[in-house]
């Protein structure tokens, strides 16, 4: 882990550094909005994180559905979903693996937080 992104679980800054840094792998999972770039991922997934010319880090975390060490290795949580949808994760599911809950858990902790409090 990076010195900037040291500091709270789940905490990653995502600045102009971490996006230069991911720049090939968010490219990719852009790709991922077109059907095609989802059926060539599917069909062969090293081949096309090499076509991307992601680091071998980046390769590596995209093969061990590794959400968190994607972001860590600059991934932007909004092109990583592209990336999620393909796994078939939802947004409740990535916060879950972000906050370090079960889907469920995470989906009772937004529910804890307020739904109905704002019915004036």
């Amino acid at each position: 882990m990076t010195e900037q992104n040291k500091g709270t679980w789940g905490t990653i800054k995502f600045d102009g550094p971490m996006a230069t840094k991911g720049f090939a792998l968010n490219k990719m999972c852009y790709s991922f909005n077109g059907s095609g770039g989802r059926d060539e991922f599917r069909k062969d997934e090293a081949a096309y994180c090499d076509k991307f010319g992601l680091t071998p880090e980046q390769k590596e975390a995209v093969i061990a559905r590794d959400i968190m060490e994607l972001e860590r290795l600059g991934g932007s949580i909004y092109y990583l979903s592209k990336f999620a949808g393909v796994l078939g994760l939802n947004v409740q599911d990535v916060g879950g693996i972000q906050t370090g809950r079960t889907t469920e858990e995470f989906k009772a902790y937004l529910e804890s937080q307020g739904r109905g409090k704002h019915n004036d």
